[in-house]
């Protein structure tokens, strides 16, 4: 059935770069150059590889995912991410697959009144909000009914009801632990990291994101550790650098960038980017050029 996968997705991208599908949301990649893992926002999504491994970084923890896994982010995290070993002979082949995050909820919380709560096991090493999670038959099954689709008139009629399929499958795998977390009952992190993520440009506080959750700052701080690895200020901090960082990537001059994530000093944008990055915003700007195709997977 994976073999199956891969010569659909073969057939519909050729060439270098990522193309959309007649389903909304789901999009196939291929790349054919190494691109170093650099600065990425990864948005609540389902990224399967067909050939070839993909990395991510998270607060120093490296994810190295091929055929054998999906990547799972139920979650906006600031990650690093790349395709080392990508060339033209060993191409990285994939497909993306953005989680719509208000279907996700309604299959959680029917799933949750139908067989109870699942509790996040002690021995789990990965963060809540990311995992890479074993294909199973149900995930293969619904994922093939969904690309045949592609191209096709019935595309419009079931393309929806055959992503929720998939869906499904996933919340009922390796992931379905941390995507119930995320969008079942109980999911005050995920509905935090959500607001922050469009308010960027605001000055929000720890404070104001604990308020909007009910909690207090101590236990707001320690299970939003425990979903990303970080403390909210190094998760704010670094989802404002690196949104800037893939913005000025893809073409964004460096103050409009900062502007769009928050600054209002370019001389605190400029310092706390080359303390991050190693570079100043305009040395980064000229040594990215393989790094837009990368943004545009990740994001």
């Amino acid at each position: 059935m994976r073999q199956k996968i891969k010569q659909l997705v073969e057939k519909r991208i050729t060439g270098e770069g990522m193309i959309e599908t007649s389903i909304k949301g789901v999009s196939l990649f291929r790349v054919t150059q190494a691109i170093p893992c650099s600065p990425a926002v990864y948005d609540p999504t389902i990224i399967v590889i067909l050939n070839g491994k993909k990395e991510a970084i998270l607060e120093g923890e490296r994810y190295i995912y091929d055929n054998s896994q999906y990547m799972c982010c139920t979650v906006s995290l600031p990650v690093e991410a790349g395709t080392p070993e990508a060339s033209v002979d060993e191409p990285l082949l994939g497909v993306y697959i953005s989680l719509n995050t208000k279907v996700m909820t309604e299959l959680a919380i029917e799933m949750e009144n139908t067989i109870g709560t699942i509790k996040q096991p002690k021995s789990s090493t990965q963060p809540q909000g990311l995992s890479l999670a074993n294909w199973d038959d149900a995930f293969a099954d619904a994922l093939l009914r969904l690309l045949q689709l592609d191209g096709t008139s019935d595309a419009s009629i079931l393309g929806e009801s055959r992503l929720r399929e998939l869906y499904y499958a996933v919340l009922k795998g390796d992931a379905g632990i941390s995507a119930r977390r995320a969008f079942g009952v109980g999911n005050e992190i995920a509905r935090s990291i959500d607001y922050l993520s469009v308010n960027l440009d605001k000055n929000v506080t720890i404070d104001n994101l604990a308020s909007l959750v009910g909690m207090s700052r101590a236990v707001f701080h320690r299970k939003f550790k425990q979903a990303t690895r970080m403390s909210p200020i190094q998760f704010m901090k670094s989802m404002r650098l690196n949104n800037a960082a893939m913005r000025i990537a893809t073409g964004m001059n460096v103050s409009e960038a900062a502007m769009k994530v928050g600054y209002v000093s370019s001389s605190q944008f400029s310092r706390e980017f080359k303390r991050m990055y190693g570079k100043s915003p305009k040395q980064w700007s000229h040594s990215t050029p393989l790094l837009e195709l990368e943004a545009k997977i990740a994001h």
